[in-house]
């Protein structure tokens, strides 16, 4: 990550424009740790900074994953591995990951798994064969969704 020391920002700045993205939308503390480094401020700032704002509640860890997880399901038709990869990426704890995964509606995500096959069946030429079976479920197992889901709608159909 490049950091933009052409324009140093104080503490104070840093801490009111921080706690203003936080404000708007959802961060974590790996995020916003990586926004200050960019923003050239110190390491000892940053502690200051993603401690106060833990503190006063603009970043909350399990807050974050339920909203990341409702999101990439809802938005990028993710599935549960996927989301659980990319949660483990942004260094959100087990604990958080967990709960924000038991919190998807089952049904939302049969749904949502289910648009997913017909979409990739409805870009396919031929559908019945082995092959194309195969295609299906890589493409589902790419996004994310777990090979029992995905054969037991990929079987019925």
């Amino acid at each position: 990550m490049k950091r933009n020391v052409s324009h140093m920002l104080t503490y104070e700045q840093a801490l009111q424009k921080m706690a203003s993205l936080c404000s708007i939308s959802e961060h974590c503390e790996h995020d916003v740790r990586g926004k200050l480094y960019k923003w050239g401020i110190s390491t000892e700032d940053s502690d200051r900074i993603v401690d106060y704002l833990l503190d006063e509640g603009y970043l909350d860890e399990n807050r974050f994953a339920m909203s990341y997880a409702n999101d990439k399901l809802r938005f990028s038709h993710w599935g549960r591995l996927k989301i659980r990869s990319m949660l483990q990426t942004l260094r959100i704890s087990d604990a958080c990951i967990g709960e924000a995964l038991a919190r998807i509606d089952p049904e939302e995500y049969e749904r949502i798994l289910v648009r997913v096959l017909d979409g990739k069946r409805r870009t396919m030429d031929e559908c019945e064969s082995y092959d194309a079976r195969i295609k299906i479920i890589r493409f589902a197992l790419q996004r994310g969704f777990e090979i029992s889901e995905i054969t037991k709608f990929v079987d019925e159909t």
